[in-house]
């Protein structure tokens, strides 16, 4: 198996709105984290690990992001983080909601609040 490395490329950056060439400045965020999704209160902590897998390599919950903002994002939800590109928000809360529906997951009160805020300033 022969396995080809990107060392340089164009990448957008949508929670900054930056377009990135070089392939060490972005990394694949999940907008639902990993660790948020495993943890207890949100339903997957009992999943098999098939699903975790599944969950994992999802690419409704997988985008190219800085590095940096994707540090800075870590495993928060959005009432605790919200990317900086504000003209991001309303793609990410429907990405977001469409993930935690795909595989069944809750919500924290906090969480829903911001969600229906950032659902209210969309415009379809």
């Amino acid at each position: 198996m022969q396995i080809t490395v990107l060392l340089t490329g164009k990448w957008h950056g949508v929670y900054t709105g930056k377009i990135f060439t070089k392939a060490s400045d972005v990394d694949i965020d999940h907008i639902v984290p990993l660790a948020h999704a495993h943890a207890h209160r949100h339903g997957a902590d009992n999943w098999a690990r098939e699903q975790r897998r599944t969950f994992a390599n999802d690419l409704d919950n997988l985008l190219v992001v800085d590095d940096a903002t994707n540090q800075s994002k870590s495993d928060q939800a959005p009432h605790e983080w919200l990317p900086p590109n504000e003209e991001y928000w309303c793609e990410y809360g429907k990405r977001w909601e469409h993930v935690k529906y795909k595989y069944e997951l809750r919500y924290s009160q906090q969480e829903r609040i911001v969600l229906d805020q950032i659902a209210n300033t969309c415009i379809d």
